[in-house]
């Protein structure tokens, strides 16, 4: 399983009955206009990186990510900054979703999947796609 479409599949489920109306392959082509992505993948390095790059709390966010330990929290609004509110604005347009919620949503799953496919602060091989499936449970 690609890790864009687990990704995809994970915000659809964090939305509950607000994406019900929503089509798989319409969020995973919004968020590759929204993610980092190399050959059609999101590039989870170039994900981090955009948060280690903004300093401060939110690279130690972003290793908390990475590390075996437990993972901060982030908000929507800093996911906004990260990523540019004119962008998630965008990309909640394209899904017919308020910003707030969309913002919302990708919190909950980013952290998550960089969790998912990083230990001891470096990102696992190719076969972390498929560990993401048990969130999908």
């Amino acid at each position: 399983m690609s890790l864009l479409k687990t990704l995809a599949e994970l915000f659809l489920k964090d939305l509950g009955s607000q994406g019900s109306s929503l089509d798989l392959n319409s969020v995973i082509g919004a968020m590759q206009k929204l993610l980092p992505t190399a050959g059609g993948e999101v590039n989870l390095t170039q994900l981090v990186g955009l948060f280690t790059q903004q300093g401060g709390g939110l690279a130690s966010m972003a290793a908390s990510w990475l590390g075996d330990g437990g993972n901060q929290t982030i908000s929507a609004s800093q996911i906004m900054s990260v990523l540019g509110q004119s962008n998630v604005a965008g990309f909640a347009s394209q899904l017919g979703l308020n910003t707030d919620t969309a913002a919302q949503g990708l919190a909950d799953v980013i952290p998550a999947v960089i969790d998912r496919n990083s230990a001891g602060g470096s990102f696992l091989g190719g076969a972390a796609a498929s560990v993401l499936g048990k969130f999908l449970s």
